[in-house]
């Protein structure tokens, strides 16, 4: 039990470091989002001799951009939160899924994700889940 406790106390460390550096790659698009703004509000400025870009081509960048920034931190925040899970041995379920969506983000996502699913799927894990839930008087619940 100790070796598992252990184990889910470093799987929650590294989801609040995968988190917390998340937060700071997920930003990175904005470059992006200034480009389709501008290309939106002085298309002049980015169309060279030619004629000005069309508007499209904004909104293609403005919305990719605000896209990967959302999901970035949707995820970098579900990390978190899932290390925050990990730590108090509650939501079992939703630091699975996470571990899951974790393994589309190569190749630290899906290591961390991997290691996680494996944690998880412990017997003895889940009987950790079980005594953490069963302590607080939540035993109705399969989260």
């Amino acid at each position: 039990m100790n070796e598992d406790q252990n184990h889910l106390r470093m799987l929650s460390v590294a989801h609040y470091a995968f988190g917390c550096i998340g937060m700071v790659f997920s930003f990175f698009p904005i470059l992006h989002v200034v480009v389709g703004w501008t290309a939106l509000t002085a298309p002049e400025k980015l169309g060279g001799k030619g004629e000005p870009l069309p508007p499209f081509f904004g909104w293609m960048f403005l919305g990719a951009g605000l896209l990967a920034i959302v999901l970035g931190l949707t995820l970098s925040i579900s990390a978190i939160i899932s290390g925050k899970k990990l730590a108090t041995r509650e939501g079992y379920w939703f630091s699975f899924v996470v571990a899951c969506v974790e393994c589309m983000v190569m190749p630290v996502g899906t290591i961390l994700g991997v290691f996680t699913i494996v944690v998880l799927q412990r017997d003895s894990v889940k009987s950790l889940y079980q005594m953490g839930r069963s302590g607080e008087g939540s035993a109705t619940r399969s989260d």
